[in-house]
Parts: C-alpha cells; sequence; structure tokens
C-alpha cells in the first residue's frame, strides 16, 4: 500500500533512503533546514574557487556503484571518476615524505624502502583486510543491527580473533616503522576511534585505501549529491530546503502522525529522520525517547573538526590533492580527542588541494585548500582559537613543503564545533557520529526503528552501520527495507 513518507534532513542516507522508498512506489517528501541539499556534503563556492565543505575522500566506489545497479544506472551516468596517484602524501618532517600510490605493488616498494621485510608483511596483512572487507561489506554492514546473532556466522566464528583484536595490536605486530604503523592507523584516528580501541576487523578499511584506492569524483563530492538528487527527481522524491523540523507528531497510543515546520502541521504515515540522532528525539516528547542525555553523555563520539577552507593566488608544490601532515606526535594527538579532551598543542592535520586534480575547483593559476585539524567534540571554539591554529598549521606547511604560503592567502573562512551544532543540530558539534569501538558496533549501535514510536525510523551516522559516506548510502538501503520490505519471491 503506497505511504506518504517524511523524511528529515537530505544528507546522503536520506537521499539514498528517498530514493529505495520512491523506487517501491512510495511517496517521499524530504525536509532539509539548510539553503542547500546534501546535509553535511554541502559546497561553498567564492570567488571562483570551489571546496567541499564536508566528506572530501572518496572511497570504496564498489558501494556506490552498487548504490546506482540498484536504479538500472551506473556511477559514469552521472559524474566521472579519477583514480588519484598518489591517492594521498604523508608528510612526516622537511623532505621526509612517502607517496602511497595506486596500487599495491607500488604501495608495497614504498614499505619495504622504508623497512626491511615489510612488503611481505603488508601483503599478508592487505589478504586478511580484503577477506574483511568483503565479509563486511557484502554481508554484516547490510544487516539491520537488531540482534547480536546477526554477527554470528560460519565465517566470522572463524574471524573471531579479529573483533577481539584492536587494529594497533595487530599493526604494531607486523610493522616496527612507526611511520608505516602511522599511516596503517589512519583511517580509523581520522574517521571514528583510537586505534587501540579499534577492533581488528576494521583492517577492512585498510583494503578500502591501498585495495579500491581513492578517487575523485569531477566537480568533487558535491557531484554525489547532485546525482542523487537527480536521481530521487527521477524516482519522484519531492525535495524541500529552508524547511527545518521543529517536531514529530505523535498521537495518543505512540504513533507518528507527521512533522511540524515553521508551525504548520504536515501529515505522514512514516517519519524517517537522517537528521542526528540524538537531536531527532528532542523533536519528541520526553516519554516517546529511547535514549537518554546520560546514555548520549556516555557514549564514544567521533572526532569533530577545524575546517578552513582557503583560496590561494598560486599555485603550491610539494604538496598532493590530498596529503597528511603527522610530522608530529600520533599517539598524543589521539589522546587528547578521546582521553582528556582538550585543543592539541601540536595538532596533526590534514590538507586537501582538489584543484591539483580538477581544474573546475579553482581559477586558472590559483589553489584551492582545504584544511581539517581533527579535535574533541564539546570543546571550547571561538575566533582567536581558529586563527592562532590556522597560523600553526599554515607556519608547519610552509616549512616542511619549503614555501610561503601564508602572504598567499585571498580569503579563509572556518567551521568548526559551532556550525556543526548550529548548521547540522550535531551533538557536542561531533563531525563523524558514533566511533566504532568494539561496544558500538552493529546491534549495539542506536536503532534504526524506534521501540516507543510505531513509523518512526532513523538512518545516518549515529545509528547502523556507521561513519562515511558509503556506510551512510547502506544505511539508507537498509532503513528503506525495513519501512517497505521486498517482497519474498512466489514459486
Amino acid at each position: 500500500m503506497k505511504k506518504k513518507i517524511a523524511i528529515i534532513g537530505s544528507g546522503f542516507s536520506s537521499l539514498s533512503a528517498a530514493c529505495y522508498l520512491a523506487q517501491k512506489g512510495h511517496e517521499v517528501e524530504v525536509y532539509e533546514k539548510n539553503k542547500t541539499l546534501g546535509g553535511r556534503a554541502r559546497q561553498l563556492k567564492k570567488e571562483g574557487f570551489t571546496f567541499d565543505m564536508g566528506p572530501s575522500w572518496y572511497w570504496m566506489p564498489d558501494v556506490f556503484e552498487s548504490f546506482y545497479q540498484d536504479f538500472g544506472k551506473s556511477t559514469a551516468d552521472f559524474y566521472a571518476l579519477e583514480r588519484l596517484d598518489p591517492g594521498y602524501q604523508v608528510y612526516f618532517g622537511k623532505n621526509d615524505t612517502i607517496n602511497i600510490g595506486d596500487d599495491l605493488e607500488k604501495i608495497c616498494a614504498v614499505f619495504e624502502a622504508e623497512e626491511k621485510g615489510s612488503a611481505a608483511q603488508l601483503k599478508k596483512f592487505m589478504a586478511i583486510a580484503k577477506e574483511n572487507y568483503d565479509i563486511a561489506i557484502n554481508d554484516l554492514v547490510r544487516r539491520p543491527g537488531v540482534s547480536p546473532l546477526e554477527l554470528v556466522t560460519p565465517v566470522t566464528i572463524r574471524k573471531i580473533r579479529y573483533f577481539f583484536s584492536t587494529i594497533q595490536r595487530d599493526v604494531y605486530k607486523a610493522f616496527k616503522s612507526p611511520k608505516l604503523r602511522q599511516i596503517l592507523q589512519f583511517p580509523v584516528l581520522f574517521l571514528g576511534a583510537k586505534p587501540s580501541k579499534t577492533p581488528a576487523f576494521y583492517n577492512f578499511m585498510n583494503h578500502a585505501d591501498f585495495g579500491l584506492g581513492t578517487w575523485h569524483p569531477e566537480g568533487g563530492m558535491y557531484s554525489i549529491v547532485e546525482a542523487m538528487t537527480q536521481l530521487a527527481k527521477t524516482l519522484g522524491v519531492t525535495l524541500h530546503t529552508e524547511s527545518p523540523v521543529t517536531k514529530i507528531l505523535v498521537d495518543q497510543k505512540g504513533t507518528a502522525q507527521g512533522i511540524e515546520i515553521h508551525g504548520k502541521q504536515i501529515s505522514a504515515d512514516i517519519v524517517l529522520s537522517g537528521a542526528d540522532y540524538h537531536h531527532t528525539e528532542t523533536l519528541l516528547e520526553e516519554p516517546f525517547r529511547v535514549y537518554s542525555e546520560a546514555y548520549w553523555d556516555k557514549k564514544v563520539f567521533a572526532p569533530s573538526s577545524l575546517l578552513f577552507y582557503i583560496g590561494l593566488d598560486k599555485k603550491v608544490e610539494n604538496i598532493c590533492h590530498h596529503t597528511l601532515f603527522f610530522d608530529v606526535d600520533f599517539e598524543e594527538h589521539a589522546r587528547v580527542i578521546y582521553d582528556q579532551p582538550e585543543w592539541p598543542k601540536d595538532p596533526l592535520f590534514y590538507a586537501n588541494f582538489p584543484s591539483k586534480s580538477d581544474a573546475s575547483m579553482a581559477p586558472e593559476g590559483k589553489e584551492a585548500c582545504f584544511l581539517l585539524i581533527p579535535i574533541a567534540p564539546g570543546i571550547e571554539d571561538g575566533p582567536a582559537l581558529r586563527e592562532r591554529y590556522l597560523n600553526i598549521v599554515l607556519e608547519r606547511m610552509e616549512v616542511l613543503t619549503g614555501q610561503s604560503i601564508k602572504e598567499h592567502v585571498l580569503f579563509s573562512e572556518s567551521f568548526c564545533v559551532k556550525e556543526f551544532v548550529e548548521d547540522y543540530n550535531s551533538y557536542k558539534g561531533n563531525a563523524y557520529g558514533l566511533a566504532n569501538t568494539l561496544l558500538q558496533t552493529a546491534f549495539l549501535r542506536p536503532k534504526l526503528k524506534s521501540k516507543k514510536v510505531n513509523g518512526l525510523y532513523f538512518t545516518g551516522q549515529l545509528t547502523v552501520p556507521g561513519p562515511g559516506v558509503p556506510p551512510a548510502l547502506i544505511s539508507g538501503k537498509l532503513v528503506a527495507e525495513m519501512i517497505a520490505p521486498t517482497p519474498a519471491p512466489s514459486y
């Protein structure tokens, strides 16, 4: 039976769910609080420069392709993809860099040059990472997180040690070089949790990195938002911007009746939220909330970020499209994110120069620069702190790359905890959702379906399967199937 479905937020998980639900014949309307669609994957255009304001790494291209194929399309129908070589560069000091190439043999050669015998170790490590990736992406992350039995399969039983060991333990056992250890641990530090707290099974992210590679969609990550909104419209989805939801309407029997926007009530048979999970529950009267403030406060959240969008009046040298600056203490920065939240004295940071690969991102002869410093969620934020850290990272970048940069800045825009809260209603201003620790995996994450309100569902990085753009696409599909199950084939 055709249902009217109201979706809160227009991030990747919301757009994914909207497409699947519309494909099943339902009347779907998406309501976004901001002026543009895409949730955190917004775009900033200024003086001829273009910046992705949120996600900037295109990993796991197979997940994107699978999404489009579900609608009889392919990635190529919407945007051109380029595999980057190098995928990224890591600075450990002046004249001390490691480039991660676009195939495993290149990467093995780089590892071997750094640590004798490490190429053979990397091949073993990556074989396991690929096995875990195939299990995770083709099976485990495509389960709705309703029961612990979802994790119990003949394959996962054989892999049980990888759930009780950690990324750090396995990496340290196989590699001695501090540089190689940092490279292998970086995906989980930047995207979710301390390597010492993340199950070793998540080494499947190393296959996403070294095996599947780092890609760039022409026009930037916002091209994905444009592709998904185009697809959604062709499926009949109605998309609304500047439509902040202020209340979820629930009747006395505990059934969702719709939403309220600008004081106007909009009826719906189903309400699905891709907005921040904690914020969404504040739109309910307290008896209908499943998770308490104490619950959220005890959870381990992924980092927030201090972001800068900078226009430079020249092309920069000795730097790649994606560049990581690991010239300071990796463990110390992780400590001030997760153990004793405070601003890092010497921050690790990430620099993205999309105009290195894509001329459309900056005027000719100029460079678009996006900087990210991972920080603890919920810490103090203000203009003076932002200015201080901008100077710290620009000066470090000048020394390490051997060129002047600060004097070539045309403009600089910043985004931090304050904006994550104001623009995205993000709990404590987190950037990536809940960390993927053992006790926050699969069925131990907040649920896709409300236990207290019939007809209320959730999707996105605070629920199943977890943070990141590809998991968001999968989350949208999971909740759509929960709302409108595909009929079993009849024979």
